[in-house]
């Protein structure tokens, strides 16, 4: 049997065809491998190293902390297995907490309509990000960044200050807690983390979409000449991102009720940190998503062990170790790569 016939193998090789995507597998697989231990490691040696630190209610605030960086870092993950890159996650995100302020708190209208609407105006920015890419071949990197200052300027255009949503649904949403074991729960953008998992999961490794967005990653031209819809994924998988980068704007103002221009500044770099971390390759076609919800945990954590240490640890570290791990996992990727060209040539 093919292994390009069964679609979680053909996922987790990259898609790349030929003979060197079986070659290839053991060490792709080891780069999940690797993220899933350090994370074990580093939640191990916060464990050991302080009181209270290994239990339940720790491990579901990494989730209860994180939503957003959870739920932009899947949409981005899409993206990067096809070569591309998005920096409009964090603009976006904020955007959507603008115009939901503003349309709730100030005009009085219902979070029902509202929230439907956000997160069309994500897509549609994704959308239109994902023409320029393709019909017009701009570079991702310049059309996202278009995208960033686009939706930056729309949000601080609209208010250049913080709007409180008073509102009871986001209040009632904000407080609501899912009681689990003893003093741990988790929140509704738990549930929501959960669905988009699964979901991404799903759409990743078992349809042919998911198939054709690791074939693009993985060489272009040869999904193009065979035959497959690379046009209208490469579209799609932009608007993917720019969904879930409304996604996470929501549950911003589920975590945090407020709008606020300023919100996720900088949170396309820990999202792009988070899928390069979860093995996720630079170049295209190789990824996985459940390697990405072990990297965003994994920038959970060392945050998380930050925080314990109290004042006597700059928080500025956090921003240094996650650029070792960048360039480390980075390195891995060339590593891996490398000797998985040398074996299928062998």
């Amino acid at each position: 049997m093919n292994i390009k016939n069964i679609p979680i193998l053909s996922c987790i090789t990259g898609g790349k065809g030929g003979n060197s995507s079986g070659s290839m597998f053991n060490f792709k697989y080891l780069l999940l491998a690797a993220t899933i231990a350090l994370f074990i490691i580093m939640f191990g040696i916060g464990s050991v190293s302080f009181r209270g630190f290994f239990s339940l209610k720790v491990f579901f605030d990494l989730f209860i902390d994180n939503p957003f960086l959870f739920i932009a870092a899947i949409g981005m993950t899409f993206v990067i297995i096809t070569g591309g890159i998005d920096l409009s996650v964090g603009s976006v995100a904020a955007l959507t907490t603008m115009i939901t302020g503003t349309l709730v708190e100030i005009h009085g209208i219902s979070p029902a309509v509202v929230l439907p609407f956000v997160l069309l105006v994500g897509s549609l920015i994704g959308f239109l990000i994902g023409i320029m890419v393709h019909f017009f071949k701009i570079q991702p990197f310049i059309a996202t960044l278009g995208g960033m200052f686009l939706a930056r300027g729309i949000a601080l255009m609209i208010n250049t200050d913080s709007i409180t949503l008073n509102n009871s649904f986001f209040k009632a949403v904000s407080n609501y807690h899912i009681p689990v074991i003893g003093n741990a729960f988790i929140t509704i953008n738990v549930v929501i983390i959960l669905i988009v998992v699964i979901a991404a999961i799903i759409l990743a490794h078992y349809t042919n979409f998911g198939r054709t967005v690791y074939a693009i990653g993985g060489n272009e031209q040869s999904a193009i000449l065979m035959g497959l819809p690379v046009g209208r994924t490469k579209i799609l998988v932009y608007t993917i991102s720019g969904f879930c980068s409304a996604l996470a704007g929501v549950t911003m103002m589920f975590y945090m009720p407020s709008g606020n221009p300023l919100h996720g500044v900088g949170m396309e770099m820990d999202v792009i940190a988070a899928v390069v971390i979860g093995g996720t390759m630079l170049t295209g076609g190789s990824g996985y998503m459940l390697g990405t919800v072990f990297g965003v945990l994994i920038l959970g954590t060392i945050a998380t062990l930050i925080n314990f240490q109290g004042g006597s640890v700059n928080p500025w570290w956090i921003r240094i170790i996650n650029a070792a791990l960048i360039l480390v996992f980075c390195l891995l990727q060339i590593l891996f790569e490398k000797k998985g060209r040398k074996i299928a040539k062998s």
